[in-house]
């Protein structure tokens, strides 16, 4: 039976891998699932480019930044690896993580991965938060439209964050190290 499982995983992987979608969707591999979403709206962006900037200008540490970089991150169970794609995702510049990484890369080293909720804000707000605490990502920041508000995980563990801080639109974040500021978000609302 666990070998059945395992192939199963491997065709679904390898199907996953041979996607061809449309300029501009993006194919995940979330927990076993293929999501397709499409391109992101302006408000989306916009959100974004706010916190690039705020993490650029104000980080403790110098950081780059790259928008839609593909992660290869563990799975639970029998589901092949989980193959996410952040709205952004920050990385130490002194570790040059994304210099010479291929489409999907290891999710180690990463800060920060962001996302903004859109067309499918469940994904967001659960199977990719338990995807980025398997990876180990030490902080994930999660901008909820519907909710008007931004959340952010750390302390990952067993699966999961352990730690979370919930704001609504308008009130700051702390970013602890290594960016260690104060996210403003009176611009969200």
């Amino acid at each position: 039976m666990a070998h059945e499982q395992l192939a199963q995983a491997d065709v679904l992987l390898e199907g996953f891998l041979a996607l061809d979608t449309p300029t501009g969707f993006r194919a995940e591999l979330i927990e076993g699932d293929i999501v397709v979403t499409p391109p992101p709206d302006g408000d989306h962006e916009d959100y974004i480019n706010l916190i690039m900037k705020q993490v650029i200008r104000q980080s403790h540490t110098d950081m780059d930044f790259s928008g839609n970089k593909g992660l290869k991150l563990p799975s639970g169970g029998d589901c092949p690896k989980n193959h996410v794609i952040p709205d952004g995702t920050f990385a130490p510049t002194a570790r040059r993580l994304f210099q010479g990484a291929g489409s999907w890369m290891p999710c180690a080293g990463v800060a920060l991965a962001v996302e903004v909720t859109s067309s499918k804000p469940q994904a967001d707000r659960e199977a990719k938060r338990r995807c980025y605490a398997q990876g180990g990502i030490p902080l994930y920041l999660l901008i909820d439209r519907d909710k008007s508000s931004l959340t952010l995980f750390s302390d990952p563990e067993k699966g999961d964050y352990r730690e979370s801080c919930t704001r609504p639109f308008g009130k700051s974040v702390t970013l602890p190290e290594p960016f260690g500021f104060d996210l403003e978000t009176t611009d969200f609302a």
